[in-house]
């Protein structure tokens, strides 16, 4: 995600032993970014989002976030809220430069109780907290993955979930980033084969476990399912992002295609015990070929294909989560070994020559 110029990212975790839940932020460079958002889970938990319709008022927002703690980690965005009205950024509503309305667009998911304490959740401190650590980072600086910020608690099926980011840069010079916090109702994880949804269709095959492996690891989440009878209430959240310049629509339509990545690599996906919602954000360092009608596409498929590699690294950087009052989540790292990395995607022009590019 940091790969896009100007973008910061900060986690922040709650410090309590019987608690998993914590809360991501995306800041955005001092004058903020064209910003837009589409939400396809039936479930879903929001703040601020009808301030990003293209139809309304606001042209750029300056931070994102995304938490844990259901509907009552909304509450982190507050703490975001604050420390950009004390930086003087928001929008502006009088005469004063100091009387602004910061308008942070956040999306929640669902990870109560997951620590052991039903009450342990995000709030206006755990936001702050994040904001200034995004703040406080070096431009470029690599993002943290895992089980780290909005991925503290998160679960994918029976597995461990998590965040994720990665980036592309087009043969046009754009780099295109996507940061998800991976908590799916559905499953990431291919029950026959043991590789993750998300690696199929790649640019080298997966490699595949050996069967005993496959059979041991599937004994293990067949056992965590059974000693945790909870409904799978979830929640995949995810911001792909561009230095781009796009209006406000094609951003709209960014974000709208970003969800066929999530889609690749979570199955079933969007269902009514998620609330799956991607942000797109749009710098505006960088112009589209004007020359070139269909510009746009390659920014869309790099959209897509750059949050099904963000999921992936989400799910293999997570690590094994034993709750003191039993039960647990298992890691696909501990469950499969480690596994080789993903390897880098070339520009999109060099995959296919003969399509228009920027």
């Amino acid at each position: 995600m940091t790969d896009v110029a100007g973008l910061r990212v900060g986690h922040a975790q709650l410090a309590d032993a019987d608690a998993l839940s914590g809360t991501t932020v995306v800041l955005a460079p001092e004058g903020g970014v064209v910003a837009a958002v589409d939400v396809r889970g039936g479930g879903p938990g929001t703040r601020e989002t009808d301030a990003l319709d293209p139809r309304n008022l606001v042209q750029r927002i300056d931070a994102v976030v995304l938490t844990g703690g259901s509907a009552y980690g909304l509450d982190a965005a507050s703490g975001v809220m604050a420390w950009l009205e004390e930086q003087g950024r928001g929008v502006r509503v009088g005469a004063d430069p100091a009387q602004v309305v910061p308008v942070v667009p956040a999306a929640c998911l669902f990870d109560l109780g997951r620590g052991g304490d039903w009450r342990a959740r995000p709030d206006a401190s755990t936001g702050r907290a994040a904001v200034e650590e995004a703040a406080g980072t070096p431009p470029g600086a690599p993002v943290a993955e895992g089980c780290v910020g909005a991925g503290t608690g998160a679960v994918a099926g029976q597995l461990k979930g998590g965040v994720g980011t990665a980036s592309v840069r087009l043969a046009s010079g754009i780099t295109v980033g996507a940061l998800v916090v991976v908590n799916a109702a559905g499953s990431v994880l291919d029950p026959v084969t043991g590789v993750l949804y998300g690696e199929y269709g790649a640019i080298e095959p997966p490699t595949f476990p050996a069967p005993e492996v496959h059979r041991a690891a599937q004994r293990r989440l067949a056992e965590a399912r059974a000693a945790d009878a909870r409904p799978p209430l979830n929640t995949t959240l995810a911001v792909v992002a561009t230095d781009a310049e796009l209006t406000r629509a094609q951003a709209q339509k960014l974000a709208g295609t970003a969800h066929d990545g999530l889609a690749r690599a979570v199955r079933p996906v969007h269902l009514l015990t998620d609330g799956d919602t991607v942000f797109a954000l749009a710098t505006g360092a960088r112009s589209l070929d004007p020359r070139n009608p269909v510009a746009l596409n390659d920014l869309l498929t790099a959209g897509a294909d750059t949050l099904t590699r963000a999921i992936v690294k989400a799910v293999r950087a997570a690590q094994s989560v034993n709750r003191r009052n039993g039960g647990g989540y298992p890691s696909y790292s501990d469950l499969y070994g480690a596994r080789p990395p993903l390897p880098q995607p070339p520009p999109y022009r060099d995959r296919n020559p003969d399509s228009p590019s920027t």
